[in-house]
């Protein structure tokens, strides 16, 4: 048994909270009461040797994405593999890229498989895979910067949308960027698949070679990174209007396309104020949105908001990638 993971009820006495080194998780489960025991105990036998399992494929799963490379064996490392293959051809990438949403996609599915649950979640710090059966939705609310907690928009699902997994990525997160969003929130069939996207999104939000953007290699932040001595984003200083729209509409071109492809339903563009939407309408701005209930999500955030009939978590995404 691993003696490292440390597994309890929040305060609120509904969530699940499971934490094992990098990996950490808030869970939550609707149902019968019995029901949700079973989901949690699943929960909690199978988290036990998710990174130990990881581990023991790190290598592999830190080496660049290749058409016809070798296939991981444990379950996690081929969600996070399968999640990033379409990629492989057209960029940069390795499975890392995927790691938080394949990490949530296992435990919600280890859940579902133990019980009868009307809905359920599992956010793996910001990257969120769910469970809706008829007639439940869930509200997703999008924040922009990790240090400071503010709410660009919501996105709002029900049973009936194909979308169970969302994913946010940004230069300000603790995972590395090439590009400078501020936020990059992507809707897809699946936890993983949102992940990987999230990140080819964000990192092509991004003005090359533009001197008021400050990016060091990533070996220089994290010895083993898998980033390499690829160039990072360190900082983002004084932009012009007209820079913030290039920058954006180059990820929109970029989102366009994975929508097209079929990758993502929808992603929400964030930089300096400036919010573009592609793909279907469940993501609306924050002037439009409903707040109440909003599961909120970013990468670098790891508390609970509470405000009248709001009910709202943020939390921190922990890995490298």
């Amino acid at each position: 048994m691993n003696a490292r993971a440390q597994i309890s009820l929040l305060p609120d006495g509904h969530r699940l909270h499971m934490h094992d080194g990098p990996i950490d998780l808030i869970v939550e489960a609707f149902g019968r009461t019995g029901e949700i025991k079973d989901a949690y105990q699943a929960a909690s036998r199978r988290f036990v040797d998710v990174l130990d399992e990881l581990c023991a494929e790190l290598p592999l799963l830190r080496a660049q994405a290749r058409k016809g490379g070798r296939w991981p064996g444990g379950r996690i490392a081929r969600r996070m593999a399968a999640a990033v293959a379409p990629y492989a051809e057209r960029t940069f990438i390795t499975p890392m890229a995927a790691v938080a949403g394949a990490v949530a996609e296992e435990i919600l599915e280890t859940m579902t498989n133990a019980a009868r649950l009307a809905k359920a979640y599992v956010n793996d710090g910001g990257d969120i895979a769910l469970h809706l059966t008829q007639g439940e939705n869930f509200i997703a609310g999008m924040v922009e910067r990790p240090d400071r907690p503010s709410l660009f928009g919501t996105a709002t699902l029900d049973a009936s949308q194909p979308v169970r997994g969302i994913a946010t990525s940004g230069w300000q997160g603790r995972s590395f960027s090439l590009g400078i969003a501020d936020a990059v929130t992507v809707l897809a069939d699946r936890a993983a698949m949102a992940d990987g996207a999230a990140t080819i999104v964000a990192n092509a939000v991004d003005l090359p070679g533009h001197p008021n953007i400050i990016r060091v290699s990533a070996r220089s932040l994290v010895p083993d990174s898998d980033m390499g001595d690829r160039l990072v984003t360190l900082g983002v200083e004084n932009l012009s209007r007209d820079d913030v729209s290039d920058a954006v509409q180059a990820g929109v071109v970029c989102a366009q396309r994975l929508a097209g492809e079929g990758l993502i339903h929808c992603a929400a563009l964030r930089l300096r104020g400036e919010t573009r939407i592609v793909g279907r309408p469940a993501v609306i701005p924050k002037s439009e949105s409903n707040e109440e209930s909003a599961v909120l999500v970013h990468e670098q955030l790891h508390i609970r908001l509470s405000a009248g009939d709001r009910n709202q978590t943020v939390c921190s995404k922990t890995y490298e990638k």
